[in-house]
């Protein structure tokens, strides 16, 4: 598996961006563009509308691809709690959580950023594109390993 394109773009978080950021991830899989989109929903909904974000994608040295979405305030961390049955939100982070190896929080002076690791897929998915991204979550989920609490009492990895 090849090393992902680097990627990095400047956006104001508004409902309108996350169509913007799934189309320029479009060479990258599935998992990505859910947990990029994920995250930057995550400011969008809890540090409001307009608010600066910075989205980057990567690779790591073990083949993996980090997903980052640093934002103007430290103060405001990210909290995995369960979300209610019938709730139609609040499911972002526990998505990320089952997609991704690991995630976590870098506070910063004026800043945070919030990413993930996400696993490469199996060379069978990648020539696939992915056909069914409901299926390879529910079989990357059953090894996420997390268990509710927040990656600020520790990060959590699931290796």
């Amino acid at each position: 598996m090849t090393a992902p394109e680097p990627f990095e773009m400047s956006l104001l978080a508004f409902p309108e961006a996350v169509p913007e950021l799934r189309h320029h991830l479009r060479g990258h899989g599935f998992d990505v563009r859910l947990c990029a989109t994920e995250l930057l929903t995550n400011v969008i909904d809890y540090l409001g509308e307009g608010t600066p974000v910075t989205v980057r994608v990567t690779g790591t040295d073990d083949g993996h691809t980090r997903v980052e979405v640093t934002d103007t305030d430290p103060r405001a961390l990210p909290v995995l709690a369960p979300a209610a049955g019938t709730a139609e939100s609040g499911r972002g982070l526990t998505l990320v959580g089952a997609l991704s190896r690991r995630w976590g929080v870098d506070p910063g002076a004026g800043r945070k950023t919030v990413w993930c690791e996400v696993r490469p897929l199996p060379r069978e998915e990648e020539r696939a594109g992915i056909a069914n991204p409901v299926t390879a979550l529910s079989r990357r989920a059953t090894h996420s390993g997390r268990d509710g609490r927040s990656p600020y009492a520790g990060e959590g990895e699931t290796e």
